[in-house]
């Protein structure tokens, strides 16, 4: 059945996360998508600045987040899927932050992922293109972080989903990790049949797939039921801006900077029936605070109104 979730990330709060939730659930969703790279952000791991919140052990952070799990359950949201803090490789680092990376925040991001009861764990593949000339060799060293956490994932029956991501290159926007469908559908079909259970999926970006001119319609037939969770926002074609569906125009005739009738067409055609998630955490920073829940609720009733046009 379809459902709609959004971003816990600028919604709940650690010190008062019933509050946020209740936000959530009263704005007409019942899904979240639980921010875990909220706790090391992308900026601080490319500075080098691990802050070591997963210095913590299991315990220690299963009793950090047991509120947030509680008030989840009260307030009847699903934490539906989590994005694991990324780059989880980033090879300007040191060995030892890189180390940090793979050996203590990826399986302590697992095991949350399993303590909040969520099924779908979202990573970014490593963008190493630059550095080792070719997206094989690239893909190369995501696959073999995918089969080192592949073990947790088939114990926990969690679904490691890989994104669509996208590259800079002398000032350019071009496809990054994952934007190639064809090789993403055979390696993930290669990947779950070495394992004998569903390890790996696909999170669809519309945000990024905009920025490198994916064919909505034509990617989303392609991956079929390996497409497991969304990251549903906009953008103006040039910037990762991860505002709310609808905001930019491509001419004064106001058609749709994304390709939201491809969008919905191509999630129709494959009978998708999870959940419509919106990444658009920033979009609610961008109103006042008396403002948010009024944003919230709007960007439920897109969603609704995307669910109505496809079923």
């Amino acid at each position: 059945m379809l459902e709609l979730g959004v971003q816990t990330k600028n919604v709940v709060m650690d010190d008062d996360p019933f509050t946020g939730f209740q936000q959530i659930k009263n704005a007409g969703f019942t899904c979240c998508d639980f921010s875990l790279n909220a706790y090391l952000t992308n900026e601080d791991i490319k500075e080098q600045k691990v802050n070591r919140f997963f210095d913590k052990s299991i315990e220690e952070l299963k009793e950090y987040f047991k509120m947030h799990k509680q008030a989840a359950k009260e307030t009847g949201i699903r934490i539906s899927q989590m994005h694991m803090p990324y780059p989880i490789y980033f090879p300007k680092a040191n060995e030892s932050v890189n180390a940090y990376l793979k050996n203590q925040v990826a399986p302590k991001s697992m095991e949350l992922c399993h303590f909040l009861e969520c099924n779908y764990m979202v990573i970014h593949g490593f963008k190493m293109v630059k550095y080792l000339g070719s997206e094989d060799a690239e893909w190369k060293l995501t696959e073999e972080f995918i089969e080192f956490l592949a073990p947790l994932a088939k114990k926990y029956e969690i679904t490691l989903c890989i994104e669509n991501i996208y590259e800079t290159q002398g000032g350019h926007i071009v496809e990054g990790p994952c934007c190639d469908i064809e090789k993403a559908v055979e390696r993930i079909d290669r990947i779950n049949e070495k394992f004998q259970a569903e390890v790996l999926g696909f999170c669809l970006d519309t945000g990024h797939a905009n920025l490198v001119g994916l064919c909505f319609e034509d990617t989303i037939r392609k991956l079929g039921n390996r497409l497991k969770v969304l990251h549903i926002h906009d953008n103006d074609g040039l910037t990762d801006l991860h505002q709310i569906p609808y905001t930019f125009t491509r001419s004064r005739e106001n058609k749709p900077s994304t390709d939201w009738e491809g969008f919905i067409s191509g999630l129709k055609a494959i009978s998708f029936d999870r959940v419509l998630n919106f990444e658009t955490a920033p979009a609610l920073s961008v109103f006042p605070e008396t403002l948010k829940e009024e944003a919230l609720s709007f960007i439920a009733k897109i969603g609704t109104d995307f669910i109505k046009r496809m079923v």
